[in-house]
């Protein structure tokens, strides 16, 4: 069960990725470009058809809009601008990951923290 819900995470992270390289693309038509711009400001806006702070109805709107806004995004797009999208989200996804820089990021963002703290115990104590 918990292999199939992580390859299902890893497909739609890829078909994500391969969305977002289909609408930069200039072969990509306007309108696909337009639904997959709303699709993207849905998903990121505060403002839901729903609210999520009514139980199940306030997710459900995003479990079933979403999904329908994706496939329709992807049912605009040329096929053959998809297929090299999905390639070049295979690609990304076969990059291997910078471990060094990752920690390196951890700690700047652990010694900003550390920064801020030690700011707020002088200016409070």
């Amino acid at each position: 069960m918990l292999g199939v819900l992580k390859e299902k995470t890893r497909a739609l992270k890829r078909e994500t990725t391969a969305l977002w390289f289909a609408l930069r693309d200039p072969r990509t038509p306007w309108l696909a470009r337009t639904v997959g711009a709303l699709v993207v400001a849905y998903a990121l806006s505060p403002i839901d058809l729903i609210p999520d702070f009514i139980p199940v109805l306030g997710l459900l709107d995003d479990l079933i809009l979403l999904p329908l806004g994706i496939a329709l995004c992807i049912r605009l797009i040329p096929a053959d601008v998809l297929a090299d999208a999905r390639r070049k989200a295979a690609d990304a996804e076969r990059r291997p990951t910078n471990r060094a820089a990752a920690v390196a990021i951890v700690l700047v963002w652990f010694g900003a923290a550390t920064l801020c703290g030690w700011w707020i115990i002088q200016k409070t104590g």
